[in-house]
């Protein structure tokens, strides 16, 4: 059998990731936030980029015009100069500063809590004098977790300082009772104890229970506890009462878990009897080409490698500004088929939310399930029930004995509704909160009701239950 070589032509498509195309996928995904910053970041690299303001738009509109429509005849490739004239060439805000008053330092708007190391090592300061007791203080702040326990062995604390065990306890000691109450505690039920010393009740019922009945305190079984310690059931909830005041993580007022403030990217509002969306553009950087570079480019003033460049530069400006609009008419068209799909709930509520897919929306909008996925990846909606993340809009369907299915987030809301109006005293269990549900044509099952209840940060029926006082 003899070899040859032979030549054969094919025709075959295949979809190749451009930059261009990587970029706009990019920016379609991000946040609002994240999306600023980038523009920002672009605005820093690329030159020929610029922000528009005022004074830039006072110029004539009809000679920017012709700038922007004769450019294509020197800068080769297919770029749709006039693709973005509209869009973003409209007047934004702009503010001036005197020349002679010298604006105010970033650094002086900006402030910082006060951390729980600090709290303390600014008590360990005035609580000792000698190096060893300081040394063995910062050991033990060290050691603390965010919720102020101590996390190492008091050996292990003598094993790295170098001191003896009794010199490390008899610093924890005194540290323990430093603000906040609790603080530097090994475990729970020493937490609670020092809070107790701290409220100076000795041996009271309030110590008993917290040294031996933790178990049956936190399933409510007060009843036990009672026989336990020979007293009555309103004794041991008078008891109870103290303990559930006390806090059982003493360092939450110091965590660094700051507040997240949203921003919504899409405002949707009523107005009469229809709904309408507006995007939000506020603190947007509107972008244009800068002038100097086209009017140079168009008079040919430099070097066939400087003209190169502003080129590219020129092209991949174009391209942000092309994906940015892009992004803002993609996030539009989302949100206006997921208000013709839930209208029902912007107008009722959470209970009225109808369960939706991705594909429905891609087929609405005539878009790929992958588009609207990263369209909807956090990008938050301000509607008249409330801000929501555009992915709660997209819920599995709960099946009904009759009728449309129902979206899960309306199952949730339903059982958070009953669990709400129980009697405190005699709490529904899972399994009763699930005939209720059928009561109401919702066919779930126990562990379902279990699992949601479990999302919504309930606790189970005997931990909810309350007990009379006799």
């Amino acid at each position: 059998m003899a070899l040859e070589v032979r030549q054969q032509l094919r025709i075959t498509q295949q979809l190749v990731m451009t930059p261009q195309l990587q970029q706009a996928i990019k920016i379609l995904q991000l946040s609002r936030l994240e999306l600023i910053d980038m523009i920002t970041q672009e605005l820093q690299e690329n030159p020929v980029l610029e922000e528009e303001t005022e004074e830039v738009k006072e110029t004539n509109p009809v000679r920017e015009l012709v700038k922007e429509v004769t450019i294509e005849e020197k800068v080769p490739d297919d770029i749709d100069w006039s693709n973005y004239l509209d869009e973003y060439n409209t007047p934004g805000p702009i503010s001036y500063i005197n020349e002679e008053q010298e604006a105010p330092r970033f650094e002086t708007f900006l402030t910082r809590r006060e951390t729980l190391a600090e709290h303390l090592k600014w008590q360990l300061l005035l609580s000792f004098d000698t190096l060893r007791e300081k040394e063995i203080g910062t050991l033990i702040i060290g050691n603390l977790n965010e919720d102020g326990y101590l996390q190492a062995t008091i050996e292990e604390i003598a094993a790295t300082s170098g001191y003896t065990v009794d010199e490390v306890k008899e610093v924890l000691s005194k540290m323990q009772t430093f603000d906040p109450p609790g603080i530097c505690a090994r475990d729970l039920k020493e937490c609670l104890l020092i809070q107790a010393n701290l409220l100076n009740l000795g041996d009271s019922i309030v110590v008993q229970i917290i040294k031996d009945h933790l178990k049956h305190l936190e399933n409510k079984n007060y009843k036990a506890i009672a026989q336990s310690l020979g007293i009555s059931v309103s004794e041991v909830l008078s008891a109870v009462e103290i303990i559930t005041r006390m806090e059982p993580k003493p360092g939450r007022p110091f965590a660094e878990n700051e507040p997240i403030y949203i921003s919504p990217d899409v405002f949707i509002h009523k107005v009469d009897k229809e709904f309408v969306i507006t995007l939000n553009d506020d603190g947007m950087p509107r972008l244009r080409v800068s002038s100097l570079y086209r009017d140079a480019v168009v008079k040919d003033k430099f070097s066939p490698e400087t003209r190169e460049y502003i080129q590219e530069k020129l092209r991949s400006a174009v391209w942000l500004i092309r994906s940015i609009h892009q992004r803002q008419r993609t996030i539009y068209n989302v949100v206006e088929s997921i208000v013709r799909f839930q209208r029902e709930f912007l107008e009722k509520g959470i209970a009225y939310l109808k369960p939706m897919v991705l594909r429905d929306v891609a087929e609405d909008v005539g878009m790929h399930e992958s588009t609207i996925s990263r369209a909807t990846t956090n990008k938050y909606v301000h509607t008249p029930q409330g801000i929501f993340e555009l992915k709660y809009f997209f819920n599995s369907p709960i099946n009904r004995f009759h009728g449309d299915a129902i979206a899960s987030a309306s199952v949730k809301e339903k059982i958070r509704e009953i669990i709400q109006n129980e009697d405190p005293h005699k709490p529904y269990s899972d399994k009763k909160i699930a005939s209720l549900l059928r009561q109401n044509n919702i066919d779930i099952a126990r562990r379902t009701v279990a699992k949601y209840r479990e999302m919504l940060g309930v606790l189970p029926s005997n931990k909810r239950k309350k007990i009379k006082e006799a």
